[in-house]
């Protein structure tokens, strides 16, 4: 039974196919268009998963859309008509787009896979994220809360699920948002929203929340684990560009300009960034204002969350909880739930943003509209696109770019190691790419972490991104604990990159190029089970330095998607300055392009 979950039209468009329950495929279209953050209609994800399954699409017994567009259409009339006049402008680009596509998805649907019609049906957006999280989970029972910008009306939900069965027990309504008030803050330091959420959650540990008082005033929390947003500072609900208004920016400051360089006296100013400003101090003080800014924020956030977290446990009596949404990429706040929320275990799957919701939407068509049973535990994100070591070799030669085939993968490990070990930074491209914005060491940069300099030297090779961005440390599963906080690191988030944990201090000084400047780090623990080769790796590292542990970074450069083919990865590799790329079983050298 073939099962065909879709999302688009806001961001992150993604496929995802189960074959009775499993997954066969899941992939955001981005990494086929090479848009990042892609919202068109996922064509090529859809394709690659029929494509991955070897089967056409009048053999799918149902397609599944991630969210009502009607119910969606609802609100946005609604709020049109509560904000007359100052919403005519958004109003009007908003029919355009609904009337262009969104209210047609069905049909769109039906005729792209020439299906009837009738196997396409519509999940609501906050259950598909539900889904997406408790039917990947290995829990049983739990309690599950959702947290994202906005559904159709929800913009987060609280629930439980006992094996198939998942109930909302409450939710909170538009324009009450976490994660639109998160939005805000993101847009007033500079960044883009929905892509640089993470650079503020970056940025806070360079910071203290000096204006925690002031944020507070923009949201207040109820003793039933609700909130409420004062709008009088924020347009989101009027404006398709703006999310706060004069208020706001009277209550914080002016906004940060944006791709303005940051550094603060704590961070240092990066050589990349040239000549050191002679006004240093000042703009240093400027941007620590900012940082300040982004340690205020991610405080409330987490306390705002770890209250909704606290209430559902009290109200469930559950001891597990599966979180969902796009703020659920938030890992340091869902570290501290577990540490302080009165739950044993968590769990959030590596897509856990809109993407997430195309199999979300599937995995909940499956278990509670047909009534199927779970047997399915998503234990690793491995779920793309790969290229055989043949196609690998072929598109080389077809380059005429000199390359090192190996048949023997300790061989391929050793000349790897050898170069991490001397100071490379090297690509990695393995096997099926990772589901999810996060590289897991299929499509990663490696480095050694034990060189406090790699941090700048990743950066001015390859990133050229902002100094405050740490790099994760992947590090094989038994010897976690060795160098992190123990309990983080045996959760299964942890596999995934969704949780911060606190470095032993003691290892601090061993690892510096992934150890954060609060001494965290947001870590991957690795399996030979799930990943065979990059344990593989990771053990020929340790048994050359006694380091279990690599820098790993998205195989990216700045502002493109995460790459897929031998094409794209040697793209990538020409323009930046890694010294060495591994495709498959081949290795080329930079000297040799």
């Amino acid at each position: 039974m073939y099962t065909l979950g879709v999302s688009c039209f806001f961001h992150d468009a993604a496929a995802a196919l189960l074959n009775d329950g499993e997954i066969v495929a899941a992939a955001e279209e981005e990494r086929f268009t090479r848009r990042k953050h892609d919202y068109n209609f996922p064509e090529k994800a859809i394709d690659f998963c029929l494509r991955r399954a070897q089967i056409d699409a009048k053999e799918l017994d149902s397609v599944v859309f991630f969210e009502k567009p009607f119910l969606k259409l609802e609100r946005i009339l609604t709020t049109a008509a509560a904000t007359y006049p100052s919403s005519c402008v958004v109003f009007q680009k908003a029919m355009i787009t609904w009337l262009k596509d969104k209210l047609w998805i069905k049909g769109k649907l039906a005729n792209y896979l020439k299906l009837d019609p009738k196997k396409v049906i519509f999940c609501e957006h906050h259950l598909s994220h539900a889904a997406s999280s408790f039917f990947c989970s290995p829990f049983t029972d739990a309690a599950i809360l959702t947290v994202d910008g906005v559904g159709e009306w929800a913009t987060a939900t609280f629930g439980e699920g006992h094996g198939t069965d998942l109930k909302l027990l409450g939710e909170i309504r538009f324009p009450h948002s976490l994660g639109l008030l998160y939005s805000a803050f993101t847009a007033l330091l500079g960044f883009e929203v929905n892509e640089g959420e993470y650079k503020v959650m970056g940025m806070a540990p360079f910071g203290r929340p000096e204006y925690r008082d002031k944020v507070t005033k923009l949201i207040r929390m109820g003793g039933d684990g609700s909130f409420q947003l004062d709008m009088k500072y924020f347009c989101f609900d009027r404006s398709s560009t703006d999310t706060y208004n004069e208020k706001f920016v009277q209550l914080l400051g002016p906004p940060r300009a944006p791709e303005s360089p940051f550094f603060t006296e704590s961070s240092g100013y990066p050589s990349y960034f040239g000549a050191k400003p002679t006004d240093f101090k000042k703009q240093a003080e400027t941007n620590q204002h900012y940082a300040d800014i982004a340690a205020s924020i991610q405080s409330v956030t987490e306390d705002v969350l770890l209250h909704m977290a606290r209430h559902l446990q009290e109200r469930t009596g559950l001891k597990r909880l599966c979180l969902a949404g796009g703020v659920a990429l938030n890992s340091v706040a869902n570290s501290r739930i577990l540490r302080e929320a009165g739950f044993d275990e968590i769990f959030v799957q590596p897509a856990a943003g809109d993407g997430g919701g195309a199999l979300g939407a599937a995995l909940w068509a499956y278990h509670v509209v047909d009534g199927r049973p779970r047997k399915f535990e998503m234990t690793h994100a491995y779920w793309g696109e790969e290229h055989s070591n043949g196609s690998v070799v072929d598109y080389l030669s077809s380059q005429s770019v000199k390359h090192e085939t190996f048949d023997n993968e300790d061989a391929l490990c050793g000349r790897t190691v050898a170069a991490l070990e001397a100071g490379s930074v090297v690509g990695w491209m393995q096997g099926r790419f990772e589901w999810g914005p996060r590289a897991l060491g299929n499509r990663s940069i490696l480095a050694d972490p034990r060189r406090a300099d790699m941090k700048e030297i990743v950066n001015t090779k390859i990133k050229f991104r902002e100094p405050f961005r740490p790099f994760a440390p992947s590090v094989l599963v038994d010897k976690a604990a060795d160098f992190f906080e123990a309990r983080i690191a045996e959760q299964l988030p942890a596999r995934f990159m969704a949780m911060v944990a606190d470095v032993h201090p003691a290892a601090r000084e061993k690892i510096p190029a992934v150890t954060h400047v609060d001494g965290t780090a947001r870590l991957q623990t690795v399996l030979p089970e799930t990943n065979p080769l990059y344990a593989r790796l990771l053990s020929g590292f340790e048994q050359a330095t006694g380091i279990p542990i690599l820098l790993n970074t998205s195989f990216n450069l700045r502002g493109e998607p995460i790459v897929n083919t031998p094409a794209e990865t040697l793209s990538s590799f020409a323009r930046s300055g890694m010294d060495m790329v591994v495709l498959g079983n081949t290795i080329v050298q930079k000297e040799d392009l």
